[in-house]
Order: C-alpha cells, then structure tokens, then sequence
C-alpha cells in the first residue's frame, strides 16, 4: 500500500512497477486530498486492474496508512512510497522473508541527484536491531500491526521508526532482505531537500519525546566513519533546526 499526496507525476511509475508483481496482491492507494491529477492517474489504473483501489482519506502519514490497512485484506501489507518504484521481484522477497519473520524490511537505492543519492541512513539501534528501515520498503504481517496498534498518528513523519521501535520491543525483529529492491527518488531540489531535513530533525524530537532520550542508541562510531560532504552537514543543520523548533515551538522551523 501507498500513502500519497500530489504524485501526479510519480504514481504512475509507481504503479507500472506493482501491477507486475507476483500474484495474489492488492494495491491500495490512499490519497491524502491531492491538489493535483494523482487520483486521476489512479483511476485509470482501477478501470484496468481490478487489485488496484483508490481511497482518499486526509491526516498525517500515519492516519492515511493506518486506514488502508483497515482497508487491506491480505494477511501482510507492504507499504511502499508513492514517488518510489518497485524492483519486478520486490513483493516475492518480501513475501519469502514473511514466511520466517513478521517484520521485513528490504534494500533501498537512492535515485536522482547525485550528491544526494550517496547519503547514508543514520542508523538507531533498539534491542540490537536498526529501527531506521524506512516505510518505503516495509512489510509486516497485520497480526503484529494490530498488536502494536498501527501507526501513531501523532508523528508528523518518523512515524515508521516508532512503529519498528514497538514492534521490536514487542518481540518482533526486523529482518533485512536484500532482494527486495526499492528505487526511491531523491529530492529534486535544495528548497524540498532541506525541508524534508527539517521535518526529519522534527520527527526525531518526537521520537524522543515518546521514547526518552535515544542519544545512546546511535552508533557515533558509524556516523563518524560515514563520508562528511557539504550535502551531509548540511542535511543535519537543517536536522537541528526542525528537531530544535519542535522541542521549542511544538513544530519545525521553516526550512
């Protein structure tokens, strides 16, 4: 499933990339009231493939994927970003790692501008498992989804590393599979760049305000082996300020 928002010019390669994959799926769009053609898009693509369903349902990130997991029927959903395109055996990785995990994350590739294409996650690590995997290439069985309670709905975005922070406290590693290959474009400019950096610093705050002070569980020894470029220190000024902003104002500072 997808959460989307204005991916007009997206989606549709989205899409191309999730009617191919391996049988039985559905694919759920969630549209967050985009201003754009996106639900057009969409459209076209549920008159064609009767698995492809269009909802529309507005909040954060976290309400809008929590309601196409209601809205799911399968035993397992995989979440997947609207602006990302999915490699032709992505579902059956992540399927083959369910069989033996509840939680499985796979590989992503940054797409785009090349400066920002080779920067690194910045791992956090709670009971020896990296809670950073992204939902842009997630799955989780909903058994485990329902146990945790879904989404909080309260995070502006690091809604995804809350919800592997419980499940992994709960009982349920994430395991990795290298297989299971999303391609996600990078920002295509400074301005949204730094404006995701700061919401990213924003999220983090939160994290902390949910989960007490998270500063032990970075690995500093990692961080400091990771190339410095002017992209990344400027990706983690930008970080400060949102994480600042919010601790501050209850929201991040303008980018």
């Amino acid at each position: 499933m997808t959460t989307v928002r204005n991916e007009a010019k997206n989606i549709a390669a989205l899409l191309d990339s999730l009617v191919v994959q391996e049988p039985d799926l559905e694919v759920i769009v969630v549209d967050s009231h985009s201003e754009d053609a996106t639900r057009d898009v969409v459209k076209q693509y549920e008159k064609r493939y009767d698995f492809v369903h269009l909802y529309v349902s507005g909040g954060t990130r976290g309400a809008g994927r929590n309601f196409g997991i209601r809205k799911a029927k399968g035993e397992a959903v995989a979440f997947i970003d609207g602006d990302a395109i999915a490699n032709p055996f992505w579902l059956k990785e992540l399927v083959e790692g369910l069989h033996r995990h509840d939680v499985v994350a796979g590989r992503t590739i940054q797409i785009g501008y090349r400066p920002f294409e080779e920067l690194e996650r910045v791992e956090l690590i709670v009971e020896g498992t990296d809670v950073t995997y992204p939902s842009s290439n997630l799955a989780y069985r909903k058994r485990v989804l329902d146990e945790i309670g879904g989404f909080d709905e309260w995070f502006v975005t690091a809604e995804d590393i809350d919800l592997n922070i419980r499940a992994v406290r709960a009982g349920h590693p994430i395991a990795f599979r290298a297989g299971a290959i999303v391609y996600h474009r990078t920002r295509d400019s400074v301005y949204d760049f730094l404006r995701q950096a700061v919401w990213n610093g924003a999220g983090r705050k939160q994290l902390t305000l949910k989960h007490g002070a998270l500063w032990s569980r970075y690995r500093p020894g990692r961080m400091l082996r990771q190339k410095t470029t002017f992209w990344s220190l400027l990706r983690l000024s930008a970080a400060l300020l949102g994480y600042v902003g919010y601790k501050l104002f209850g929201k991040p500072l303008p980018a």
